[in-house]
């Protein structure tokens, strides 16, 4: 089954976010958009360039009223020492989550069993807290956060436009199409 369009599902976890330690929950994901970013684990190759991404990025996701979490199967306390650490992942001004209890791996299925990490999962919440996008795939292959800043631009304005999609590659201020007979077989 799908996770799209579904509920996020209640949980508890701490983050380590601008030097302290917080409580984040589904409850925070509500009232503006959020996009979960999920990592296998902290002190990692990949991870690292990914969430320097996000930093670079991170601007332009508060421009669009989101906010970033990145999410990892380690510990808060892990996410503390790694942002004072890696130059990369210092860049962070958003909340690093800890999930050793597997809680939001296994919620977002995105949780590895035999080896207690987590795939490489990115999702795009709305306000009300239901899941718009997902992507999902093997962790050698580290993501593009401008796009996932694209797809959180395009489920914006399906949003506020009801009736109205984004076309492939549709970046913001281009055209959409409003799907009816009409346009059937004439694209």
């Amino acid at each position: 089954m799908s996770l799209i369009n579904t509920q996020v599902q209640p949980f508890k976890v701490n983050a380590f976010h601008n030097g302290k330690f917080i409580e984040v929950t589904e409850e925070s994901l509500k009232g503006k958009w959020s996009v979960l970013i999920f990592m296998p684990a902290a002190f990692t190759f990949n991870c690292p360039t990914e969430i320097e991404d996000a930093a670079n990025n991170y601007a332009e996701f508060q421009k669009a009223g989101a906010e970033v979490y990145i999410v990892t199967t380690d510990t808060h306390f892990s996410h503390k020492v790694w942002h004072e650490t890696s130059p990369a992942v210092g860049k962070a001004q958003f909340p690093l989550i800890g999930d050793p209890t597997h809680q939001l791996t296994n919620a977002f299925g995105v949780h590895i069993a035999e080896e207690g990490l987590a795939l490489r999962g990115t999702f795009i919440i709305n306000p009300e807290g239901q899941i718009k996008t997902l992507e999902i795939h093997s962790n050698e292959i580290a993501r593009d956060v401008g796009e996932t800043l694209r797809k959180l631009k395009a489920a914006q304005y399906t949003a506020a436009h009801p009736g109205e999609v984004c076309p492939a590659k549709w970046k913001e201020g281009e055209k959409t199409l409003a799907p009816s007979l009409d346009l059937v077989g004439k694209i």
